[in-house]
């Protein structure tokens, strides 16, 4: 019997991007995932155990600091499939987000089409997932995007591409949402606090983490995700100060006995001048953020709704940039204008 490809696209929003990568390069965690957060009807298609990974990626250059991606082979319905995991690097949501799957899901059938000379293309399907701070609002429906769709004939939609997406937004998830094995629930949990501006929230998020890991004596392989863990939320939050890192060390001395290599190890990995260092990036990250937030925000009173393209190359403009940007804000009239200026 030849063989079929099917195809699925998981549309996940540059720590962020080592993070994930790290997670789901673990094949373990992403069978637990597609086991635990797929719908039933999906996972009942695929074989998980046949799950490989691949080398493709279909981010330009030009989204490499909104998104990563990574590519696996897997079996669906005893036929060949993909799994492919998007995931969005920034705080904010884009309102294009079908536009920018659909542009995916061709260049996937583009390069199937081109390593199988076949006449057919795979099935795609694809799916959301989201980390931002704020609840995805925008429709899981590509038709929503389309102007005046639902005006339109039953005869004319058929000429028109239609979907959903299928999303997971984390900012919703609670933690008895958030299911799997200890890297994956860490993960999920990981994300979904990140935004925080609350240090306590994430002390007690690495507490949790240190306690499982020790519990369970996972030894060399939880202090290898830990330190993966603790470096992520270091350099991707702006919320710790050098006080919070010897808060946290001196809590773990405490609260677990002497001598413990888990504990002098994570001791070591948090006192480790280059983590310090990671410290002072994630807090001049953090201000850049929030510096172009508020620009953003200024600019939407002014001029209405700001094209997407726009907004992230606002969110990758550096300080002194910004900063003139709000000096000038009075000369930046329509929408022309901020495309000059910038």
């Amino acid at each position: 019997m030849k063989l079929t490809k099917q195809v699925i696209i998981i549309h996940i929003q540059n720590p962020h991007d080592k993070f994930f990568k790290e997670t789901f390069r673990n094949l373990t965690v992403t069978k637990e995932f597609l086991v635990h957060y797929l719908p039933a009807h999906i996972v009942d298609i695929i074989d998980v155990e046949t799950l490989e990974p691949q080398k493709d990626s279909f981010i330009n250059e030009d989204l490499n600091e909104i998104f990563s991606d990574l590519l696996f082979k897997v079996n669906m319905n005893q036929q060949v499939g993909y799994l492919y995991l998007l995931f969005e690097h920034k705080s904010y949501q884009s309102p294009m987000v079908s536009v920018q799957l659909l542009q995916y899901m061709c260049e996937i059938w583009k390069t199937a089409v081109q390593k199988s000379k076949n006449t057919k293309i795979p099935g795609i399907i694809p799916l959301v997932i989201y980390h931002g701070k704020d609840h995805w609002h925008t429709s899981e429906s590509f038709t929503d995007l389309i102007e005046g769709y639902n005006m339109f004939s039953e005869k004319t939609k058929q000429y028109i591409p239609t979907f959903n997406y299928i999303l997971f937004d984390l900012s919703t998830f609670s933690d008895t949402d958030i299911l799997g094995p200890i890297e994956l629930t860490l993960s999920f949990t990981a994300l979904r606090d990140i935004h925080s501006d609350d240090p306590d929230i994430l002390k007690q998020m690495i507490y949790h983490a240190i306690d499982i890991i020790y519990t369970l004596d996972m030894k060399h392989a939880g202090l290898t995700y830990f330190e993966t863990f603790i470096r992520y939320i270091f350099s991707a939050s702006g919320a710790f100060t050098k006080h919070d890192i010897h808060d946290i060390v001196k809590t773990l001395e405490k609260a677990y006995p002497k001598g413990s290599d888990v504990v002098m190890t994570i001791a070591d990995i948090l006192r480790e001048e280059g983590l310090e260092q990671g410290l002072e990036q994630g807090l001049e990250r953090g201000l850049k953020q929030g510096m172009a937030k508020a620009l953003l925000k200024m600019l939407t009173i002014k001029l209405g709704d700001i094209p997407e393209a726009t907004i992230q190359h606002i969110y990758q403009l550096d300080e002194e940039k910004i900063e003139s940007m709000i000096e000038h804000l009075d000369e930046i009239k329509t929408i022309d204008d901020l495309n000059n200026y910038l």
